[in-house]
């Protein structure tokens, strides 16, 4: 063997040897550290992790919740009102996109839930100041600030978008606008702070003076729109030929994709409501699904028992509702309980519908009041009566053990405080739009001309038509 040979020979033992010694050396050193710190490593990559999990959840709720109002919610009305009407009344939910954005960014997230008083939050995150990547243990321990900021701010904008449905085909645009502006800082932004803000009255998790249950906005979205959408309603009178001319929507299958979007964009308006991506998130996402099917069987069986025919119309109409009825209960009771008020939400809403709304004379258009104030309200009361420690033990004793929630767990009082939530609720909503609506009514003027809401608001108000055919 040469020289050179037997270097590289003295080499490749020398290698073989001194490996396994330096891994040995690292993994000596690695074991040379404390516990506590291999511990505290280890918990903070498990909490990256989840927080990464629920960040993700959270930014996919969030654009679920913006599909509910474009394209849902433009569909789902839009398909409901005349031909001439269709550009308007979608136009009234996408261009709430814009301007509630705007509202919340600036000032209305920190009203809603930067500390205050049991009322109205305060102005810390005026122009979003401190909502940044850090989380807000107070609300959210794992998502960053921003993110839950971003995904209540899609509440704020649905909601008034819902009120759109009792005064579609005659009020004016600009009216439209400063109605929502007003609306906005009088009911909706008081009404977060109150149920979901800290400190705020009606909030059950961090020091409500009355603990109402509400966890993704039965009161805070669907009785303060509902009740609104009563008020307005009956303040701008019927439109021109109601009940007397045929005022059929124009295209059931607009509204039909419209129903679907929003039953899907449920999932993240209730489930999303979990903050984290764990088991109730998925109890949210089960009893939303639940409510919805079991409503669209109580109001098309109920229509076909009374009419002989089952409507498409009718069919949409009761899956809403449960959807709107369940928002409130949707993380504290389980599947059965659903199932339960979203057969109770399809009847009673159909009836709401089909009968009381022709008993008062009222025109609300779409049935705005008819659904989300009548759902809403049953599914708030009802919140008290099925919710359970077992799926939400939002109630705790001093040493930490659960505590009964609802009436059927043990807690009848609770069904006091969702009776007190809901009154505060319609109330606000109801003197707030009133008040509102004089108002804009003495400076710009609520309802189009006659001329103008005969051509069609398409025409009048926009200058399109939504069919160039």
């Amino acid at each position: 063997m040469s020289r050179k040979h037997l270097l590289i020979a003295v080499a490749f033992l020398l290698a073989v040897q001194i490996t396994p010694a330096l891994a040995q050396q690292e993994i000596s050193l690695q074991s040379g550290q404390s516990p506590d710190l291999r511990i505290a490593r280890l918990e903070a990559q498990v909490q990256e992790a989840k927080s990464a999990g629920d960040n993700g959840w959270l930014l996919v709720s969030s654009a679920l919740v913006l599909m509910m109002t474009g394209p849902g919610l433009a569909l789902f009305y839009g398909g409901l009102v005349r031909k001439k009407n269709v550009l308007s009344t979608m136009m009234q939910s996408f261009i709430l996109m814009g301007v509630v954005t705007a509202l919340w960014a600036i000032v209305g997230y920190s009203l809603a839930f930067s500390q205050g008083n049991a009322f109205i939050g305060g102005f810390k995150h005026l122009f979003l100041q401190g909502v940044g990547a850090q989380p807000d243990p107070d609300y959210a321990a794992t998502i960053p600030a921003q993110t839950f900021m971003i995904f209540q701010l899609m509440f704020a904008i649905i909601t008034p978008a819902l009120i759109s449905g009792a005064f579609a085909e005659r009020m004016k645009f600009s009216a439209m606008l400063l109605f929502t502006v007003l609306w906005f800082f009088v009911i909706y932004v008081p009404l977060a702070h109150m149920v979901w803000g800290k400190g705020g009255f009606l909030n059950a998790a961090l020091g409500g003076s009355i603990p109402c249950l509400d966890f993704a906005g039965g009161t805070v979205v669907h009785i303060s729109s509902g009740v609104s959408a009563l008020v307005c309603a009956l303040f701008l009178g019927k439109r021109i030929g109601y009940p007397k001319q045929p005022m059929a929507p124009h295209s059931v299958v607009l509204s039909v994709i419209g129903a679907c979007l929003l039953w899907v964009g449920w999932f993240g308006f209730n489930a999303g409501s979990a903050l984290s991506a764990g088991a109730l998130a998925t109890s949210a996402f089960v009893t939303t699904h639940l409510s919805a099917a079991a409503a669209t069987l109580g109001w098309a069986g109920t229509e076909w028992l009374r009419t002989g025919k089952p409507s498409v119309l009718g069919a949409i109409s009761g899956s809403v509702a449960g959807l709107v009825a369940v928002t409130p209960a949707a993380g504290f009771v389980t599947p059965m309980s659903a199932l339960a008020i979203g057969l109770l939400a399809g009847i009673v809403c159909y009836f709401m519908v089909s009968k009381i709304k022709g008993l008062f004379s009222y025109d609300d258009s779409l049935d705005a009041f008819g659904v989300h104030g009548a759902g809403g309200t049953l599914g708030a009361l009802l919140t008290g009566v099925f919710a359970v420690s077992s799926v939400n033990a939002i109630f705790k004793d001093p040493k930490g053990r659960a505590l009964p929630v609802g009436l059927l767990d043990g807690n009848a009082h609770q069904f006091l405080n969702q009776a007190a939530g809901v009154l505060i609720a319609w109330v606000l909503a109801g003197i707030g739009s009133y008040i509102i609506l004089k108002i804009v009514d003495a400076i710009i003027g609520l309802r189009v001309n006659a001329d103008d809401e005969i051509m069609g608001l398409d025409l009048s108000q926009h200058g399109e038509e939504g069919y160039n055919m």
